[in-house]
């Protein structure tokens, strides 16, 4: 069944302690909401709504870029108002596609919850994925704490699944009086549809205090595999009064030869990225042969090495490059070099090393007939 997503990032996150709001917060090197839509993409979603707050748009950019398949609503004043504004932005899209409601404070939700709620559509009006209450309640009265009685009493999380039509015909027919629901499954309860639970896990948790966010920190190194990509290029001299490396234009008394702009040390890490994730090497994405790529800023290669690993729900942790020359000097130019490169990936620059080296007058780069570079870039992927 066809799905779309309504991601509610519009909270302010006041509870979560001091700082940025949480869906903006980085967790594992990347911004929460970012995790959520990672999810959402891997897992096939064929529209993205990002409910997030009014004047925020640049902010969603930020966290997404490189990320495709998303559009933006600004949320209301309620969950509940936020929630009906991003299906609002569904438009007119058939009613009977599944749309599955989730917060952004979630950030753990992986492709086989999204199949299971799914799946549980086929003979039901909603879904959720719900816990059993494990420990011993209590309630505070007057006279000190009661015990409450826990038997067939669930924790509900996100996302929560639906047929469009249906749950825009249940908020509808939400009674003004009737205060506001604290999730979409009451909705469509109140309004007569069956909803029905699937297992869930405990990693759908909520980010809500400063302590969830130590936790979250400390399970990403838990549910995650490592893999590690490599790339090398070389370039020769040619005519010109510049070259292009890592991004940055750097006088020379020569030029760099190559089909796109020549910078050897982005094509290396582009390599790296798709060695990574086993998508073959630059040429296989941006043929020598089109002409389109002649002249080309390799920032748009990189960024589409990004753009693939993300949608393969990885991230990227760190990246390193070496450039092998006698010339031009590196060192004046490499902290513009990192931050080019972190800009293009999203990432902070204390995960971007940029580094150079001789051979000591040996071999085509001691001739200083051309130079090269090679780089090695880690990625995580959920376990």
């Amino acid at each position: 069944m066809e799905f779309a997503g309504v991601i509610v990032a519009g909270g302010a996150g006041q509870r979560a302690g001091s700082g940025p709001a949480k869906q903006w917060r980085k967790l594992a090197g990347k911004p929460v909401l970012r995790w959520s839509v990672e999810a959402f993409i891997a897992a096939g979603a064929a529209d993205i709504i990002i409910v997030a707050p009014a004047g925020q748009s640049d902010q969603v950019d930020q966290a997404l870029a490189g990320l495709s398949g998303w559009r933006i609503v600004d949320g209301g004043v309620t969950r509940a108002l936020s929630v009906q504004a991003g299906l609002a932005k569904l438009g007119d899209q058939a009613g009977d596609m599944a749309v599955l409601v989730h917060d952004a404070a979630r950030p753990f939700v992986t492709s086989r919850h999204i199949d299971a709620l799914v799946a549980a559509l086929a003979d039901a009006d909603g879904a959720l994925p719900c816990l059993a209450v494990a420990d011993t309640l209590k309630r505070q009265t007057e006279a000190g704490l009661k015990t409450t009685a826990r038997e067939g009493l669930w924790r509900a999380q996100t996302p929560q699944a639906f047929r469009l039509a249906t749950l825009r015909a249940a908020y509808a027919a939400w009674p003004g009086d009737a205060g506001e629901p604290t999730d979409d499954a009451a909705v469509v309860e109140r309004a007569g549809g069956r909803v029905v639970k699937i297992d869930g896990d405990p990693r759908l948790m909520k980010l809500t205090y400063p302590e969830d966010f130590e936790m979250a920190e400390r399970l990403t190194t838990l549910a995650t595999t490592t893999r590690i990509g490599q790339g090398f290029d070389a370039h020769r001299f040619g005519p010109g009064d510049a070259v292009m490396l890592c991004g940055v234009k750097i006088a020379h008394d020569q030029g760099l030869v190559g089909h796109s702009d020549a910078d050897a040390g982005l094509h290396a890490l582009t390599d790296a990225l798709l060695g990574a994730i086993g998508a073959g090497d630059i040429g296989d994405h941006f043929p020598p042969s089109d002409p389109q790529w002649k002249g080309a800023d390799s920032g748009v290669f990189l960024r589409h090495a990004a753009a693939l690993v993300a949608a393969r729900g990885g991230a990227i942790v760190n990246v390193d490059v070496t450039l092998i020359c006698e010339a031009p000097k590196i060192k004046p130019h490499r902290e513009a070099m990192r931050a080019r490169i972190a800009e293009l990936l999203g990432l902070p620059m204390e995960r971007v090393s940029v580094k150079a080296t001789t051979t000591e007058q040996m071999g085509f780069t001691g001739r200083q007939e051309g130079l090269a570079a090679q780089a090695v870039a880690s990625v995580q992927y959920p376990a």
